[in-house]
């Protein structure tokens, strides 16, 4: 590894530990806040995975552990925190697709990590994307039951 590229991968690192560490203050905090606070929280700690995104999709490879580790905590961020299940699909998918499509270039040392994100960002892509077809599913039941005059009017 060059020096330079040792410097690149330290940069991303760094930046995806500070952002964890403040994500997960933020997390506890953001339990105990409610309205305009707990919006706040969320937009310090979006902005912040944007900044390491930032620097991960310019510094590293789509396959290097770190860019996969922040795409990742990034889905789940946009999934469980901003509900926007569209976002995080989006955001997984392409993180996942552009490392498959450079797997062969893939190192020995980081193999192991690096095929293990990328097969949790598939589950959470299965999981989501069945969670979102069965909330359609379940809106368009309600909306038969509607039709219909079943239901609650």
């Amino acid at each position: 590894m060059s020096p330079t590229e040792s410097s690149r991968e330290e940069n991303v690192y760094m930046a995806k530990l500070a952002e964890q560490a403040e994500r997960y203050e933020e997390m506890v905090e953001f339990m105990e806040k409610t309205g305009a606070e707990r919006k706040e929280a969320a937009e310090s700690t979006l902005l912040a995975y944007k900044s390491a995104q930032d620097i991960a999709l310019a510094e590293l490879a789509p396959t290097h552990p770190i860019r996969l580790g922040l795409a990742l905590n990034f889905s789940v961020f946009y999934y469980e925190i901003l509900n926007s299940p569209d976002r995080a699909c989006s955001l997984a998918k392409q993180a996942f697709d552009e490392a498959i499509s450079e797997l062969d270039t893939l190192g020995e040392e980081s193999y192991k990590d690096s095929t293990l994100i990328m097969q949790l960002l598939r589950d959470n892509l299965t999981l989501w994307t069945s969670d979102i077809t069965d909330d359609a599913g379940d809106e368009i039941k309600e909306a038969s039951k509607r039709e219909s005059g079943e239901g609650p009017q």
